[in-house]
C-alpha cells in the first residue's frame, strides 16, 4: 500500500523529472523576443487613425482575396501531391531515396527568388515545359494568377512533406502490419489505417502550407510579375506600398501578420493536440 509519504516523494520526482533545466529559459526568452518584438515595432509604426482606410482600399481587398484563392488552391495542391510523396519517403524502399528527400527539401534553403528564375525557365514560354505546352496548346503559365500558385506550391510542398513524413515515422506500421494480418489489402490499410493515424500530422502540414503560401514573394514576383488582380498578392503590395505610402505597406504587413497567426493559431494547437 502506497503511504501518503511515498506518494509525495514520487511526486517530487515526477516534477523533477518535468522540470526545465534553468539556462534554457535565458536564450529561449531571446530566441522568443527576436520574433515577437518586430511585430510589436509593426504595431507600434501602425497609423491606427488611418487603418481601416488603408486596409479597405480596393487595392488591398483585391491583393487578400487573390492572396487566399490562391493560398488555398496552392495548399491543396500541396496536400495532394505532397501527401503520397511523404508517403513514399517514409515507407518506400527504392535506391537513392535520401538523394530523393534532399531534392524535395531543396525549396527550404534556395532563395526564393532563385526557384522562381527555375520555375521561368522550366515552364516559361522558351523553357523546357513551356515551350511545348505553347506551340502544343498555346498556354502561357508566367504572369498568370496560376504563375502563382505553381510558384507557391513550389515553396510551400516541403513544409507538408517534413510534417507528414514526420508523422508517419513516428506512427509506424504496426496496425498496418495487423490489419494486414487480418487480410486487408495495402490500399484498405492505407485508407482505413494509415490515414486516420496521420491526420494530425496531415493538417498541421497543411497550415504550415497554407502560412507559407500567404507570405511568399520572392518566386512569386521572378515567375508570376505583380500585376494587379491577376498576380499581385499582398506580399507584393506590400513591396509597392513601402515605395510610395510606407503607412499603407506597414498597415498590410500588419493584416498579413495577423491572418497569417490567426489561421496558425485556429488550426495548429488542435492538429499538435490531437
Amino acid at each position: 500500500m502506497t503511504t501518503p509519504v511515498t506518494a509525495r516523494r514520487a511526486g517530487r520526482a515526477d516534477r523533477a523529472a518535468v522540470g526545465l533545466p534553468r539556462f534554457l529559459w535565458i536564450p529561449a526568452g531571446l530566441a522568443f523576443a527576436l520574433i515577437a518584438l518586430p511585430v510589436v515595432g509593426l504595431g507600434l509604426r501602425t497609423d491606427w487613425p488611418r487603418l481601416p482606410e488603408l486596409l479597405l482600399s480596393e487595392a488591398s481587398l483585391d491583393a487578400l482575396r487573390l492572396s487566399l484563392i490562391t493560398a488555398s488552391c496552392s495548399t491543396a495542391i500541396c496536400i495532394l501531391l505532397g501527401g503520397p510523396l511523404a508517403v513514399v519517403l517514409a515507407r518506400g524502399h527504392l535506391p537513392g531515396l535520401q538523394f530523393l528527400r534532399s531534392v524535395v527539401l531543396l525549396p527550404l534553403v534556395l532563395p526564393p527568388v532563385v526557384g522562381g528564375l527555375a520555375l521561368l525557365y522550366l515552364v516559361g514560354r522558351t523553357g523546357l515545359v513551356g515551350q511545348g505546352l505553347d506551340l502544343a496548346f498555346g498556354i502561357t503559365v508566367p504572369y498568370t494568377t496560376a504563375a502563382v500558385v505553381l510558384a507557391q506550391t513550389f515553396v510551400a510542398l516541403p513544409f507538408l512533406v517534413v510534417s507528414l513524413e514526420g508523422a508517419l515515422r513516428t506512427s509506424g506500421q504496426r496496425y498496418e502490419a495487423v490489419a494486414a494480418t487480418l487480410g486487408a489489402s495495402p490500399a484498405l490499410a492505407f485508407r482505413r489505417v494509415t490515414v486516420p493515424l496521420v491526420l494530425p500530422g496531415l493538417l498541421s502540414g497543411a497550415v504550415l502550407a497554407f502560412a507559407r503560401c500567404l507570405g511568399e514573394f520572392g518566386a512569386t514576383i521572378a515567375f508570376a510579375g505583380s500585376l494587379e488582380g491577376t498576380t499581385r498578392t499582398l506580399p507584393l503590395l506590400v513591396y509597392l506600398a513601402r515605395e510610395s505610402d510606407v503607412d499603407a505597406a506597414v498597415a498590410l504587413s500588419l493584416l498579413l501578420v495577423v491572418v497569417a497567426v490567426l489561421v496558425i493559431a485556429i488550426a495548429r494547437p488542435r492538429t499538435v493536440a490531437s
